[in-house]
């Protein structure tokens, strides 16, 4: 499974982005799929992540109630809808396909990582 996440840029605090992770697999269904971040100088950590049924959403506290995880499997496509940005959001964001679990190494398959950065 390859992973492509895109859709990182800059934005001022407040503001909003949308997350795309698309995978190369058509098997794209029977993964869970999650959201890492990790900023400089930091631990990857735990953002979001859904059940490949997509009917199961998981959430950090730290982003609950600003962003939101979807899924379509008929694009093979995984997505975090980001709102109300703070800077503490600044971050490298990856995708990853597995078993969805705030622990990065229940993740069989990672994307290349798509910066975010949120001004104040």
């Amino acid at each position: 499974v390859q992973l492509q996440a895109s859709g990182g840029g800059l934005v001022q605090a407040g503001g909003s982005l949308r997350l795309s992770c698309a995978a190369s697999a058509r098997t794209f269904s029977s993964y869970d799929m999650g959201w890492f971040r990790q900023a400089p100088g930091k631990e990857r950590e735990f953002v979001s992540a859904i059940s490949r049924s997509g009917g199961i959403l998981y959430y950090a506290n730290s982003v609950k109630g600003r962003f939101t995880i979807s899924k379509d499997n008929a694009k093979n496509t995984v997505y975090l809808q980001m709102n109300s940005l703070k800077p503490e959001d600044t971050a490298i964001y990856y995708c990853a396909a597995g078993n969805s679990s705030p622990r990065p190494g229940e993740y069989d398959y990672w994307g290349q990582g798509t910066q975010v950065t949120v001004s104040s």
